[in-house]
């Protein structure tokens, strides 16, 4: 692991495995801002006109939402936490030994300052750990505490912005037959009819009671991306398509070609804690040539 610094003298940290493979990720919002695999492709999307400066959140990576999702609450959009300068937690309590055998990672803390228990009167202790494995799979392993004296709800997401050469040559497996949340339609609730999820205009959906396991087949780049999560009942699913994207303005307006989001949540189905309570989200993304077939990837 190193530590080296933005433009912003904002530091980031470094992993690598052996094989050549590397993840990086920001204090800023302890946010993942890339990751490459072990022939240094980067497999993260950061729009060309992200914004790197807090407390603007970095449009691009995996920022993470918390305690809330999108608008719908009190607080600024998609919560604070991508927005706040973390810590690295040089002491965290200890996880499974598994998460670190053969693993570079990196433990990061964050605590609500005054001003945050204004907008959000809740103390809690959030600890993240990045890790990046030998076979270059990504892993992140959130802890919320809730250290407070009264129960703490929230929402949640990792909002993974993968990099893929062309959304119309996109599908997306393991979401069949589930009931989702359509946020283009006040949050109707509708059934997936397709055998796979396809990109032909907008999607803004919240997957329900979603599988362990979905995969992302890029078919121009003979890849794909499996994602697996655990704590995390739901996958969210957005592409902005052209006209979203001309109102970004921090998204180039053909830069949906190259992006799609997909998501471990939980935003339906809020996450309580009881004072003293804990809880544990986890993704694992892993990337792999087309050729394996769903099989073998366990969806």
């Amino acid at each position: 692991m190193e530590t080296i610094e933005d433009w912003n003298g904002i530091k980031q940290v470094v992993l690598r495995n052996p094989q050549g493979a590397s993840a990086r990720v920001s204090l800023h919002g302890g946010q993942v801002t890339s990751w490459r695999n072990d022939h240094g492709e980067e497999l993260l999307f950061t729009s060309s006109k992200a914004i790197f400066k807090p407390p603007k959140a970095i449009r691009g990576g995996i920022p993470i939402c918390f305690p809330q999702f999108g608008n719908a609450g009190s607080l600024e959009q998609h919560g604070f936490a991508r927005n706040k300068l973390w810590t690295i937690d040089e002491d965290p309590p200890p996880l499974h030994p598994n998460e670190s055998h053969g693993k570079s990672f990196v433990d990061l803390l964050l605590k609500p300052s005054e001003e945050d228990l204004k907008g959000w009167p809740h103390s809690f202790e959030f600890r993240l750990r990045v890790s990046l494995a030998t076979d270059g799979d990504l892993t992140m392993i959130s802890r919320v505490r809730n250290v407070n004296g009264k129960p703490l709800s929230f929402s949640f997401a990792y909002h993974t912005y993968f990099s893929v050469s062309d959304i119309s040559e996109v599908r997306i497996e393991g979401l069949e037959t589930l009931d989702y949340l359509d946020n283009l339609c006040q949050r109707e609730r509708f059934t997936e009819q397709g055998d796979a999820v396809t990109f032909e205009s907008e999607i803004d959906r919240v997957y329900l009671n979603a599988p362990g396991a979905v995969a992302v087949l890029d078919h121009e780049k003979k890849r794909t991306y499996v994602i697996r999560k655990e704590g995390l009942p739901e996958y969210v699913v957005w592409n902005p398509w052209e006209k979203k994207s001309k109102a970004m303005a921090d998204f180039g307006d053909e830069e949906y070609k190259q992006m799609v989001c997909v998501d471990g949540a939980a935003i339906a189905k809020p996450i309580t804690l009881k004072p003293g309570e804990e809880w544990t989200g986890k993704v694992q993304l892993k990337v792999v040539p087309s050729s394996f077939c769903s099989e073998h990837l366990g969806l």
